[in-house]
């Protein structure tokens, strides 16, 4: 028997119509707020950030789950990342050494990638294996389901591969530069990761159908900014749309929902995206320009409406809004989105020192829509 909770995330998933609407992960990172919510006293999060954060995943009454990352709240102070947080590639590290070469040059990024990230591709492309694969996706998503317990649904999130913007390896200039220059390898690499995640994602099909896994997967990696793509769409649809379509093939064959995290202005690469069999979204910065109301009238490839996954904004409306503007943004939400296939959530991760009032009350409209559903 399915615990109601649960069942109302898989009847969402699967599209049928529900009287409530569920709640996907909400990630507090405000640490005096997780330990409020989880009922438990001052001090007992950093003893024990585990067991805490689940409680306060079970009071607030989330329905599904894709990310657990309950030591996540523990790299952030409520000053935000202080002088002690480690900088990398993307965090303001400059000249960093990668295997004995000096990240400084688009030439740089080029000669690394020859001499180190392709053989890396090509020596994981000869020794894979499928069989250990398959066991450790469905090892990995049953042990965190079994932590999750009987009211919480663990979706997919962190076993599907697919071709990737390598700016996390090299810095967003030198990367960037070497992306515009040198178009031929940046392709080699795209093709290499699609080789490799050919392979993988046969293993992840197998995955979910033995498995018996949730048929909701959240693919995960910025590619815009609040000003647009970070790069054209033109080179994309050239270099790296045809090898994103091939590495996904193997999962859309299990007919499990691919969505999409939305970070920045991702509006021009949607309909690229659905083409591609992408069936949903995540996120929405709809103070960059994401049109909520003209994705959620959108349907997939194969005439599904879309799931998408509503969050409230935790960049505009709940630091900087009122309680009565964190209810009519939720009301807004609910109000155009999709008739079936709709959850609600934050946007992204709720940052220390974010307005309490506005958060219970966005915790309190989370409760409601779940219980009332549509008015």
């Amino acid at each position: 028997m399915i615990h109601p909770s649960k069942k109302l995330a898989i009847d969402t998933i699967e599209r049928k119509k529900t009287k409530g609407i569920p709640t996907f992960l909400v990630h507090i990172m405000d640490i005096p707020l997780i330990e409020e919510l989880a009922q438990v006293p001052p001090g007992t999060y950093e003893k024990e950030p585990e067991k805490t954060y689940l409680k306060y995943v079970w009071n607030i009454g989330i329905n599904c789950l894709d990310q657990f990352i309950p030591d996540n709240p523990l790299s952030m102070t409520h000053k935000g990342f202080d002088e002690k947080t480690k900088k990398g590639p993307t965090t303001g590290l400059k000249n960093f050494i990668l295997d004995g070469v000096v990240i400084d040059s688009p030439e740089s990024v080029v000669l690394h990638m020859e001499k180190f990230f392709i053989p890396s591709l090509q020596k994981s492309i000869e020794q894979f294996d499928e069989e250990q694969t398959v066991k450790s996706i469905i090892d990995q998503e049953n042990t965190i389901q079994e932590k999750l317990g009987e009211t919480v649904l663990k979706s997919g999130y962190g076993y599907i591969r697919f071709p990737t913007l390598s700016y996390g390896y090299y810095g967003y200039e030198n990367y960037f530069m070497a992306y515009l220059l040198y178009p031929d390898i940046i392709e080699k690499v795209f093709s290499l990761q699609a080789d490799y995640a050919e392979l993988h994602n046969k293993a992840a099909a197998r995955a979910i159908v033995e498995g018996n896994l949730p048929l909701l997967y959240r693919l995960d990696h910025d590619m815009a900014d609040s000003r647009g793509l970070l790069v054209s769409m033109k080179s994309l649809e050239k270099i790296w749309l045809p090898h994103f379509y091939r590495a996904i093939q193997p999962v859309l064959k299990t007919n499990i929902n691919l969505i999409w995290h939305c970070d920045g202005n991702l509006m021009e690469m949607i309909p690229y995206l659905i083409d591609c069999g992408i069936k949903g979204f995540q996120g929405f910065q709809y103070e960059a320009g994401m049109d909520y109301v003209k994705i959620c009238k959108m349907k997939a490839k194969d005439g599904d409406s879309l799931i998408i996954v509503a969050g409230v904004s935790v960049t505009t409306v709940l630091p900087h809004g009122t309680p009565e503007e964190v209810r009519q943004h939720m009301n807004f939400l609910v109000e155009n989105g999709p008739e079936t296939g709709l959850f609600l959530a934050g946007s992204s991760s709720i940052t220390p020192g974010t307005n309490r009032e506005n958060v219970l009350t966005f915790i309190e409209g989370l409760k409601y829509y779940r219980e009332q559903g549509r008015k």
